[in-house]
């Protein structure tokens, strides 16, 4: 076949050529596991000595058979024979209930299984290689990937083994590691049943390479019954059936997967083993009854949480935690590709004290001391013990599943445990006030000289429960009307001054042109930066944690017109009040006026800024996202804390009228007593809420804030008196100003007096008779 391509160039541009690639693959007709490998060879068609020529490359490849005509010849042999260990039916699942069988469940899908040595095993030892005389160490990790499944239970499969650093989605076929396999279902065993046979001759080309050796059997079941040491969802083994001095002869070595691949299999049971050693442990943690108190049941949504750990050293790992089975029914909140499974079971009457089986996971943050070495992998934890439904506490036994750097060098599966771990969990209850839902520890119970060791480890949590999710989704709502209510009533309020201006033009110079443009700027922010920056949520985080669906972004564009209204009304005040100041060249004293407001409030304004400034450079205090307690903030930034500052001078947005009716002394009613009355409420009214908010409960989703944001202004018990006093003071002061003149605020002899005569000008026959005007100032 001959076609263009593309070649990368040492000159780093792509430059096409021309090559032929010659396939070789089986034209059986009946095609079998010796034909499943294609080779072959792509050779360039340009001149050596042109830039685009390269030398041949072969190629090697697997074909994924579509036809009926392939022949399972190799396990097709094996009837009759032994290949699988002897294990009761009872113990592993039947797939009868399946339409396809083992291909509904295992298909032409990818699986990674650890590799289970036994205990005469270690990293060294080559007679427990699978690749022994191809790759010296030991592997950690075997790929499992169907490449064929018919007939609901015949399988073709490849078998690839890696270290156990390897976590790829994707089957990296290579053939010093990869075996080509055929199974078939054993529904009398229940049991996958199956024989492996090796790439051999593709060192010196790969166009030589073929399938050989068929040496190597493999079984695979699923197991009906759960423990503490045993997790796996699919349990196997693969060993070679030639003697021990045979060369590629290699012991049995037992796989697992933790995969959550039940796919709607009933009949999952679980065995407990340690629940007295846990309800022992937790005597002491338990005595107390909370009389009246409620905690969450047994089968509810709030028993799986997020987990933050901290260490001794205040460094912390985040994780998730869930039930496994409650009793002996499964969790009925299992993620969704077991949900099947969970609904064939019922929860029966549950009693106070229930056994509970637990599965845990946590990774470190960024740096994480986990016993005598920082860890950068997962840790998973599998726990059981009882669960007080009367107190809220859990106590449970774990084990944990040790690193890949432990199993290189203990390789047996017993030895790849660490079944010494206590863990305690406190729930608080669904009506008490608290800042953390869960509180507990896991701590190690051997000798601090033991190399398995560990410090104790304070585990807290960023989860609510549903009650609160749902209170959450109902104060987003009236919120939502709230923001539509406040923004309303700015337009109304900013017309009615417009109306007002109208009927009494007289008073437009005297409007301080820094409070306007204040206010425009407020209302043309938010349409700058959109609509996430009016509300300051993040859309798809708020959908996801309170599944408020689409009603915020419906109301997005109501919000977005009244705000636009809103400024547009607020910068119609301003270009009127412009206007009237360049109208005439008498008005000289009123920006001089206006110059005096900026240099007082601008110096004013950046001294806020520095000491917004200095409060977060000196805030250095833990505090975790997505929650807000009544006492923290959260998601502490300087942009943060700017932020909230702009909300604060917006509160005081009367604040440079003041200033100018100061300077000026104007005796001129200039705003309404409708508008800086009215906008002074609307700007309060969120603190009033904020109290309000925060007596009703002391725990919300930071995410679902719309309405007293705490995010764009200081909120807090004591934030939320003083500013609505200032905000008042304020309205009082321009009331007071507009009744009695603009210096009446101050003491009398701080006051200045303006005392306006004529003086009759005889020097000059044309200002004879003509008024003029002469200041003087007593003090």
């Amino acid at each position: 076949m001959v076609g263009s391509g593309s070649s990368h160039l040492n000159s780093g541009k792509l430059e096409t050529f021309n090559a032929v690639l010659k396939l070789i693959y089986s034209k059986h007709l009946n095609l079998s596991v010796f034909d499943t490998l294609v080779s072959g060879l792509l050779e360039s068609l340009d001149v050596e000595s042109s830039g685009s020529y390269f030398k041949p490359l072969s190629i090697l490849g697997v074909v994924q058979f579509n036809d009926r005509n392939y022949e399972f010849g190799l396990i097709d042999k094996e009837t009759g024979d032994e290949v699988v260990d002897r294990n009761d039916k009872e113990k592993s699942l039947s797939l009868d209930i399946l339409d396809q069988g083992v291909c509904s469940v295992l298909g032409l899908y990818n699986f990674n299984f650890d590799l289970e040595y036994g205990r005469d095993c270690d990293s060294d030892n080559v007679s427990c290689n699978p690749l022994r005389g191809i790759v010296g160490n030991a592997p950690g990790l075997m790929s499992f990937k169907g490449i064929r499944c018919v007939d609901k239970g015949k399988m073709q499969i490849l078998l690839g083994f890696w270290n156990s650093t390897f976590r790829g989605a994707r089957f990296p076929f290579d053939p010093h590691t990869t075996m080509v396999a055929e199974g078939a279902w054993d529904e009398k065993k229940n049991q996958l049943r199956g024989v492996a046979c090796r790439i051999l001759n593709f060192t010196e080309s790969l166009t030589n390479a073929y399938i050989g050796d068929c040496s190597v059997k493999l079984s695979l079941r699923f197991p009906a019954m759960f423990s503490l040491r045993n997790r796996s969802t699919i349990l196997g083994q693969i060993w070679s059936s030639k003697r021990e001095n045979d060369p590629g002869y290699f012991s049995k070595i037992g796989f697992g997967s933790t995969r959550e691949l039940l796919a709607g299999l009933p009949g999952f049971k679980y065995q407990y083993t340690v629940v007295d050693i846990a309800k022992k442990s937790c005597v002491s943690k338990n005595s107390a009854k909370q009389k009246g108190k409620r905690y969450p049941n047994g089968q509810s949504i709030d028993m799986r949480f997020d987990i933050s750990l901290r260490n001794g050293g205040g460094q912390t790992a985040r994780g998730f935690s869930s039930p496994l089975f409650i009793g002996d029914e499964l969790y009925i909140h299992l993620p969704s590709s077991v949900k099947q499974a969970a609904s064939v079971f019922q929860p029966s009457n549950q009693s106070n004290i229930l056994d509970i089986s637990y599965k845990m996971s946590f990774a470190p943050a960024f740096r994480f001391k986990f016993g005598s070495a920082e860890i950068s992998e997962t840790v998973e934890i599998s726990a059981e013990g009882v669960y007080y439904r009367d107190t809220g506490v859990l106590c449970m036994i774990g084990c944990r599943k040790l690193g890949s750097s432990y199993r290189k060098e203990k390789m047996a599966k017993n030895d790849s445990l660490d079944c010494e771990i206590a863990i305690n969990i406190q729930f608080r209850a669904l009506d008490a006030e608290g800042s953390d839902n869960v509180k507990g520890s896991i701590v190690s119970t051997r000798e601090k000289s033991d190399s398995l060791y560990f410090g104790h480890l304070q585990l807290s949590s960023n989860s609510i429960y549903t009650s609160q999710a749902k209170e959450s989704i109902w104060r987003m709502d009236l919120e939502i009307t709230m923001v539509l209510i406040s923004n309303t009533l700015a337009c109304v309020f900013a017309a009615l001054q417009l109306f007002y201006v109208k009927k009494h033009p007289e008073v437009l110079p005297v409007i301080s042109v820094v409070m306007l443009i204040i206010l425009t700027l407020r209302y043309m922010v938010p349409l700058l930066l959109n609509f996430e920056a009016l509300v300051k949520t993040d859309r798809n985080q708020q959908n996801v944690f309170l599944g408020s669906g689409g009603w915020l972004e419906s109301n997005e564009i109501i919000v977005r017109v009244v705000t636009m209204v809103a400024f547009l009304l607020q910068f119609r005040l301003l270009q009127l009040t412009w206007s009237a100041r360049q109208g005439d060249g008498s008005q000289k004293d009123l920006w001089i006026s206006e110059k005096k407001v900026l240099y007082v409030s601008l110096p004013l304004y950046i001294v806020g800024c520095l000491i917004a400034w200095v409060v977060y450079q000196s805030r250095n205090t833990y505090h975790r996202p997505y929650i807000i307690n009544r006492h923290t903030r959260t998601n502490h930034s300087l942009w943060g804390d700017l932020k909230s500052y702009v909300g604060l001078v917006l509160d005081g947005f009367l604040l440079p009228q003041i200033l100018f009716n100061l300077f000026f002394n104007s005796t001129e009613k200039a705003l309404a007593a409708s508008f800086y009355i009215g906008t002074t409420v609307v700007r309060l009214l969120p603190h009033a809420y904020d109290l309000y908010r925060a007596h009703g409960s002391t725990r919300y989703l930071d995410l679902s804030y719309i309405y007293a944001n705490h995010k764009l202004d200081f909120y807090s018990t004591t934030w939320d008196i003083t500013i609505p006093c200032g905000g008042l003071l304020f309205a009082a002061l321009i009331y007071l100003q507009q009744q009695f003149g603009g210096q009446c605020i101050l003491l009398k002899r701080f006051r200045q007096s303006s005392v306006y005569e004529k003086v009759p000008v005889v020097n000059s026959v044309e200002l004879q008779h003509e008024p003029i005007q002469k200041h003087s100032y007593s003090s």
